[in-house]
């Protein structure tokens, strides 16, 4: 029997459906999702036919982040790190600055590069079961997928600062609180609801993309630049002998013992 596709797209219209599609690794980003979003989604994003654009997941978890148990597979050069970075990187800059609303639903755990995927929304929305946690410390690595970027602008420097380092988990409530979420939803028919509301966002008028310009004017060059820093950050982490010290702890399930090399 062949896999199940990892990531699924539909389009309702001016509404396009992006589902990731790995319950069994809490949708935890793949080759296969990576190849999606660097294609079929960066179009998306450009399609001046999409109004709305809805990201979301299957099962208990939003997006759990990298594959951890990937990254351990054999050493990468900087340079195809900075590549690997910036092919994960199109995709983000295509969806923060399309003109198309991005609602974001968090259902259950949104984790790592999880965590940046959510905070590219225009609106996030959140179960009241739903957490996040940044994890990059505990891997020995630099943050990714613009959270150092989106999380400061969302929260403030200091308590994104304190949220990155910690690791630690932060609730949907205490989300919401921060203001990182925009909207609390019920745990009880959370998938329809976020549904519902991206269908009424992708029927809004025209001047509604023209807000999201307005609201992404300055950002365009400026998140660019970001993640072309982010990128050489990580390449370099990527190096580290405390990059491989987090990858064994994780699978070992012990606390890792870093170096700080």
């Amino acid at each position: 029997m062949s896999e199940a596709p990892h990531l699924l797209i539909a389009r309702e219209g001016p509404l396009a459906i992006l589902t990731l599609n790995r319950p069994t690794a809490m949708n935890a980003i793949s080759p296969q999702i990576l190849d999606g979003f660097d294609g079929e989604v960066t179009a998306l994003a450009g399609d001046p036919t999409v109004r709305a654009i809805l990201l979301r997941g299957v099962g208990r978890a939003f997006c759990a982040g990298g594959d951890v148990g990937n990254m351990g597979g054999g050493p990468r050069s900087r340079e195809e790190t900075v590549e690997g970075m910036r092919r994960a990187q199109r995709p983000l800059k295509a969806l923060r600055l399309s003109d198309a609303i991005l609602v974001t639903a968090v259902n259950g755990a949104a984790a790592g590069a999880g965590f940046g995927l959510a905070l590219l929304g225009d609106v996030v929305l959140a179960s009241e079961r739903a957490f996040f946690k940044a994890g990059f410390t505990d891997l020995g690595l630099a943050a990714d997928y613009g959270i150092a970027y989106t999380l400061p602008r969302a929260v403030g420097e200091p308590r994104a600062a304190e949220i990155l380092f910690s690791d630690r988990r932060v609730t949907a409530e205490e989300a919401f609180r921060l203001g990182f979420v925009s909207r609390l939803l019920p745990e009880a028919g959370f998938d329809e609801a976020a549904l519902e509301f991206a269908r009424k966002t992708a029927r809004a008028p025209f001047g509604a993309s023209l807000t999201k310009r307005l609201l992404r004017r300055e950002e365009a060059a400026a998140f660019a630049d970001f993640l072309d820093a982010e990128a050489e950050a990580q390449a370099d982490a990527f190096q580290t002998d405390d990059f491989r010290e987090g990858v064994a702890a994780f699978m070992e399930k012990r606390p890792a013992e870093f170096k700080g090399r």
